[in-house]
């Protein structure tokens, strides 16, 4: 096929090299364009003629849909797709995917780190020892951990395989998902609770949902109130989840211990964010996505998803249906 059949634009990425992408969609003669855009107005031009958007976080709005007048499919590097308007573009016939199976071990690692982390102190205790303590009565009180819950919010792919893994410590693991049957739950050793029951009972509540309308800010005030004082939250999911500005005063007076985060409703935060300068925060760059190896896999069935929709197969992983495609 002549170089330059199909136009594919990455709109952004966070990968040392788009080399996999190169050699992938260079076997059927597409060009790459990689940009690095943090706003739409940035993408409105460079779409116009793209065949293809390969998505990491920058915003797909409507507007960069309507402008994309030759996109056949819209691919997004990971598992949410919060920030791509799927709406629009099934309205336009473009097929959006996702890779449903990315990185769950890498966050199932990252969630159950952060969770120790809390429940060790680790990182209270470095901060103490490089300021000049060395007195292991800072750690007061720590409790034995085959002795606490965990709570996970959400029951997808990620959070059965931390309720797994936090089972091997000991931890007793509750979940709430309205979308997953308690039987599933029950199947893997898990109790099945209500939101509210999940808050009150846990020691660590760990954040699993997906970020949709009805899940934004549903760790507002009132849920951090029904949390215990000697609770941790940790969040590995979307930062707009939790309520930043209920999560500040739940810290500052005590509602709960702390929290571990891993994302955050901007990321970066500003340097004002209340949260860098609380002791009882634990924070990473959104990073819990990260090993080589997951970021080879996910370059790799990202690209292969464009060459199969250009060339007229059906995506392994659609998150939407479009007229004349099927999965």
């Amino acid at each position: 096929m002549p170089s330059g059949q199909f136009k594919v634009v990455v709109t952004d990425s966070v990968f040392p090299h788009l080399e996999v992408e190169r050699r992938i969609l260079g076997e059927i003669g597409a060009e790459l364009v990689a940009l690095q855009a943090h706003r739409d107005e940035e993408l409105l031009e460079p779409v116009q003629d793209a065949d293809a958007l390969l998505v990491c976080f920058a915003p797909v709005t409507g507007r960069v849909v309507e402008a994309a007048r030759k996109c056949r499919i819209i691919a997004r590097y990971g598992i949410g797709v919060d920030n791509v308007d799927v709406r629009t573009a099934t309205a336009r016939g473009i097929v959006v995917t996702n890779v449903p199976d990315y990185c769950v071990e890498e966050v199932s690692d990252h969630a159950l780190a952060l969770v120790l982390a809390c429940a060790r102190k680790v990182v209270w205790m470095d901060r103490r020892v490089r300021a000049g303590r060395w007195d292991a009565r800072d750690a007061v009180p720590v409790r034995r951990l085959s002795s606490q819950v965990l709570g996970l919010v959400g029951f997808g792919k990620i959070p059965r395989l931390v309720a797994r893994k936090a089972q091997a410590f000991g931890l007793r693991v509750l979940s709430f998902d309205p979308y997953v049957a308690p039987s599933a739950m029950r199947e893997l050793g898990v109790e099945p609770v209500g939101l509210r029951e999940l808050l009150e009972r846990s020691d660590y509540v760990s954040v699993h949902a997906p970020l949709t309308p009805q899940t934004e800010g549903l760790i507002d005030e009132a849920a951090l109130r029904w949390m215990k004082p000697t609770a941790y939250l940790v969040n590995t999911a979307r930062g707009r989840i939790v309520d930043e500005e209920a999560l500040v005063r739940a810290l500052e007076r005590g509602w709960i211990a702390g929290a571990a985060l891993d994302v955050l409703p901007t990321e970066p935060p500003p340097p004002d964010d209340p949260l860098l300068r609380l002791d009882n925060v634990v924070l990473t760059p959104h990073v819990a996505f990260y090993s080589e190896e997951s970021l080879q896999e996910l370059q790799r069935k990202v690209a292969e998803e464009v060459v199969r929709v250009l060339t007229g197969q059906p995506p392994r992983y659609p998150v939407n249906r479009v007229a004349g495609v099927s999965a």
